[in-house]
């Protein structure tokens, strides 16, 4: 089995975790802050949330150009589960560029409306992990057979 299948499977399981937290613990305690406290618990949010993305975030990053460098250095094409792997991840990753980061954005003050499009669009970045975890599991599976 490839190492960059294990390290992409242990980066991709970090992210499901990390993604896990957000979206039943984070984001549902965010949302029930009343009206007049929610820019400074959004600013703390945010303050405080920045350092475990970009740790997560990078270390997947990481993990998934392995696998590109190694073939287009003439190793093997990687495996169509780590395929799906990178795609999701990459989905995951314009998720969150292109979605929830604008919507914390707007977020300055309280708008349920906009709390709650932020809402869904982590439910997809879950969705989006738990593929990429799936796929990544059967990646190791299949290459350790």
């Amino acid at each position: 089995m490839p190492a960059t299948d294990l390290l992409l499977l242990v980066t991709t399981a970090a992210h499901l975790g990390f993604q896990l937290t957000v979206t039943l613990v984070v984001y549902p305690a965010l949302a029930e802050v009343p009206a007049e406290r929610w820019r400074a618990a959004h600013d703390a949010h945010s303050r405080r949330i920045s350092v475990a993305v970009g740790v997560v975030y990078v270390a997947w990053a990481l993990a998934c150009v392995l696998p590109l460098v190694a073939w287009a250095s003439g190793g093997e094409r990687p495996a169509p589960a780590v395929l799906v792997v990178l795609a999701s991840a990459a989905a995951t990753a314009a998720t969150t560029a292109f979605g929830a980061a604008p919507m914390h954005g707007r977020l300055a003050s309280y708008d349920a409306g906009r709390v709650a499009r932020l809402l869904a669009v982590d439910r997809a970045r879950l969705v989006l992990g738990a593929v990429a975890l799936a796929a990544a599991v059967v990646a190791v599976v299949v290459a350790g057979a």
